[in-house]
């Protein structure tokens, strides 16, 4: 299974680049495949922001994705 996870775009570097953050996370990704602009949301995979999101759906996605990692680390937890 291939997940996209949900960024914001704080910086635009060298055109193709970009800085973004994913909620307590900063990296650096290609943005050669969207056209995206500082404070757009975008999905990134293996490095590449791959479609742009509303800022609702960017904040959406990304509350999702910490409820289903505080989920699994629950169940780990109650296995150990």
């Amino acid at each position: 299974m291939c997940i996209a996870v949900p960024a914001e775009i704080l910086e635009i570097r060298d055109g193709n680049m970009a800085l973004v953050d994913y909620g307590d996370l900063q990296q650096e990704v290609r943005i050669d495949l969207v056209e995206a602009k500082v404070g757009e949301f975008v999905l990134v995979h293996v490095g590449f922001a791959i479609q742009r999101l509303s800022r609702e759906e960017g904040f959406e996605t990304r509350e999702l994705f910490k409820e289903v990692y505080k989920a699994m680390e629950e169940e780990l937890e109650s296995h150990a």
